[in-house]
Protein backbone atom coordinates (compact mmCIF):
# COMPACT_ATOMS: atom_id res chain seq x y z
CA UNK A 1 0.00 0.00 0.00
CA UNK A 2 0.45 3.68 -0.54
CA UNK A 3 2.90 6.08 1.70
CA UNK A 4 0.96 9.80 1.83
CA UNK A 5 3.52 12.21 3.21
CA UNK A 6 2.38 15.18 3.61
CA UNK A 7 3.55 18.68 4.60
CA UNK A 8 1.37 20.90 6.89
CA UNK A 9 -0.39 24.05 5.73
CA UNK A 10 0.64 27.40 5.66
CA UNK A 11 1.77 28.81 8.78
CA UNK A 12 0.95 32.56 9.97
CA UNK A 13 2.62 35.03 7.38
CA UNK A 14 5.21 36.77 10.57
CA UNK A 15 6.69 32.35 10.51
CA UNK A 16 7.36 32.10 7.01
CA UNK A 17 10.59 32.15 5.46
CA UNK A 18 12.26 31.11 9.52
CA UNK A 19 13.39 28.10 11.17
CA UNK A 20 10.27 27.03 12.78
CA UNK A 21 12.13 23.50 14.27
CA UNK A 22 9.96 23.03 16.92
CA UNK A 23 8.02 25.84 17.74
CA UNK A 24 4.63 25.60 18.06
CA UNK A 25 2.82 28.00 15.75
CA UNK A 26 -0.42 28.05 14.12
CA UNK A 27 -1.36 27.69 10.73
CA UNK A 28 -3.44 30.28 8.64
CA UNK A 29 -6.98 30.59 8.44
CA UNK A 30 -7.35 30.90 5.07
CA UNK A 31 -9.39 28.02 2.99
CA UNK A 32 -7.71 25.51 1.50
CA UNK A 33 -7.36 23.96 -1.68
CA UNK A 34 -10.81 22.36 -1.90
CA UNK A 35 -9.49 19.80 -5.00
CA UNK A 36 -6.59 19.08 -2.51
CA UNK A 37 -8.54 18.07 0.34
CA UNK A 38 -10.97 16.13 -1.42
CA UNK A 39 -8.24 13.94 -3.16
CA UNK A 40 -6.90 13.48 0.51
CA UNK A 41 -10.48 12.38 1.93
CA UNK A 42 -11.00 10.24 -0.77
CA UNK A 43 -7.73 7.76 -0.06
CA UNK A 44 -9.28 6.01 2.54
CA UNK A 45 -6.34 5.86 4.94
CA UNK A 46 -5.83 2.86 7.60
CA UNK A 47 -3.56 4.77 9.55
CA UNK A 48 -2.84 8.61 9.70
CA UNK A 49 -0.02 10.21 11.99
CA UNK A 50 1.04 13.66 12.73
CA UNK A 51 3.75 15.40 14.25
CA UNK A 52 2.54 16.75 17.58
CA UNK A 53 3.24 20.39 16.65
CA UNK A 54 -0.06 22.33 16.03
CA UNK A 55 0.82 23.55 12.35
CA UNK A 56 0.35 19.44 11.32
CA UNK A 57 -2.56 18.96 13.77
CA UNK A 58 -4.13 21.89 12.81
CA UNK A 59 -4.05 20.88 9.15
CA UNK A 60 -5.28 17.47 9.75
CA UNK A 61 -8.59 19.00 11.80
CA UNK A 62 -9.41 21.62 9.21
CA UNK A 63 -9.53 18.90 6.72
CA UNK A 64 -11.14 16.57 9.18
CA UNK A 65 -8.97 13.49 9.28
CA UNK A 66 -8.45 11.73 12.77
CA UNK A 67 -5.22 10.64 13.65
CA UNK A 68 -2.39 9.51 16.41
CA UNK A 69 0.23 11.98 17.11
CA UNK A 70 3.95 10.91 17.46
CA UNK A 71 6.48 13.42 18.50
CA UNK A 72 8.92 11.51 16.42
CA UNK A 73 8.09 12.89 13.39
CA UNK A 74 8.75 16.34 14.56
CA UNK A 75 10.80 18.97 12.42
CA UNK A 76 14.75 19.20 13.50
CA UNK A 77 15.92 20.65 16.49
CA UNK A 78 17.45 24.01 16.21
CA UNK A 79 20.01 25.59 17.69
CA UNK A 80 18.42 28.51 19.97
CA UNK A 81 20.41 30.51 18.43
CA UNK A 82 18.83 29.74 15.32
CA UNK A 83 14.72 29.16 16.00
CA UNK A 84 12.95 31.42 14.63
CA UNK A 85 15.01 33.76 12.66
CA UNK A 86 15.26 34.06 8.99
CA UNK A 87 17.76 33.32 6.57
CA UNK A 88 19.05 36.92 6.71
CA UNK A 89 18.90 37.33 10.45
CA UNK A 90 20.97 34.31 10.83
CA UNK A 91 23.69 35.54 8.33
CA UNK A 92 24.57 38.53 10.74
CA UNK A 93 24.71 36.31 13.63
CA UNK A 94 28.30 36.47 14.82
CA UNK A 95 28.88 33.07 14.63
CA UNK A 96 27.54 32.82 10.88
CA UNK A 97 30.35 32.27 8.54
CA UNK A 98 29.86 31.76 4.52
CA UNK A 99 31.71 28.36 4.57
CA UNK A 100 28.96 26.77 6.65
CA UNK A 101 26.86 26.88 3.20
CA UNK A 102 29.44 24.71 1.06
CA UNK A 103 27.88 21.43 2.03
CA UNK A 104 24.86 20.20 3.88
CA UNK A 105 26.76 18.77 6.23
CA UNK A 106 28.30 22.00 7.25
CA UNK A 107 25.27 23.41 7.42
CA UNK A 108 23.60 21.06 9.34
CA UNK A 109 25.64 21.10 12.12
CA UNK A 110 25.78 24.63 11.73
CA UNK A 111 21.67 25.32 12.91
CA UNK A 112 20.99 22.30 14.69
CA UNK A 113 20.55 21.00 17.82
CA UNK A 114 20.63 17.41 17.13
CA UNK A 115 23.55 15.49 15.88
CA UNK A 116 22.16 14.48 12.14
CA UNK A 117 22.51 10.63 12.92
CA UNK A 118 20.37 11.37 16.10
CA UNK A 119 17.62 12.79 13.81
CA UNK A 120 17.58 10.45 11.68
CA UNK A 121 17.29 7.82 14.15
CA UNK A 122 14.16 9.31 15.44
CA UNK A 123 12.34 8.96 12.31
CA UNK A 124 13.99 5.80 11.20
CA UNK A 125 12.29 4.40 15.42
CA UNK A 126 9.01 5.61 14.11
CA UNK A 127 9.58 4.02 10.84
CA UNK A 128 10.05 0.68 12.02
CA UNK A 129 6.34 0.53 13.77
CA UNK A 130 4.55 0.91 10.36
CA UNK A 131 2.70 -1.93 8.88
CA UNK A 132 3.51 -1.21 5.24
CA UNK A 133 0.81 -3.45 3.90
CA UNK A 134 -1.69 -0.56 5.49
CA UNK A 135 -2.40 2.52 3.41
CA UNK A 136 -0.35 5.41 5.47
CA UNK A 137 -0.61 9.25 5.83
CA UNK A 138 2.15 11.01 7.23
CA UNK A 139 1.49 14.68 8.22
CA UNK A 140 4.79 16.25 9.20
CA UNK A 141 7.33 19.07 8.35
CA UNK A 142 9.64 19.50 5.32
CA UNK A 143 12.89 18.18 6.31
CA UNK A 144 10.98 14.90 8.23
CA UNK A 145 9.30 14.06 5.28
CA UNK A 146 12.60 14.27 3.38
CA UNK A 147 14.62 12.19 5.68
CA UNK A 148 11.93 9.78 5.48
CA UNK A 149 12.54 10.02 1.19
CA UNK A 150 16.15 9.49 2.21
CA UNK A 151 15.74 6.73 4.63
CA UNK A 152 13.04 4.86 2.04
CA UNK A 153 15.92 5.36 -0.65
CA UNK A 154 13.79 8.08 -2.54
CA UNK A 155 14.83 11.03 -3.53
CA UNK A 156 14.32 14.26 -1.83
CA UNK A 157 11.51 16.69 -2.24
CA UNK A 158 10.57 20.63 -2.34
CA UNK A 159 7.44 19.99 0.10
CA UNK A 160 5.65 23.22 0.04
CA UNK A 161 3.31 24.45 1.91
CA UNK A 162 -0.07 21.30 1.96
CA UNK A 163 1.80 19.34 -0.75
CA UNK A 164 1.79 15.27 -0.55
CA UNK A 165 4.15 13.10 -2.02
CA UNK A 166 2.81 9.23 -2.51
CA UNK A 167 6.09 6.73 -1.91
CA UNK A 168 4.90 3.42 -2.98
Amino acid sequence: MPLTLLRHSHVLPQYRKRYLGWSDVDIEQTPFCEKKVQELLSQNYDLIYSSDLRRCTQTLDRIGLAYTTDQRLRELRFKDKIELKSFEEIEKLPCFRQEYLNSEISWFEYISDEDYEEFKFRIKSFLDTLDFSKNILLCSHKGTLNTVLELLGEEKKDFDYFQSHIVL
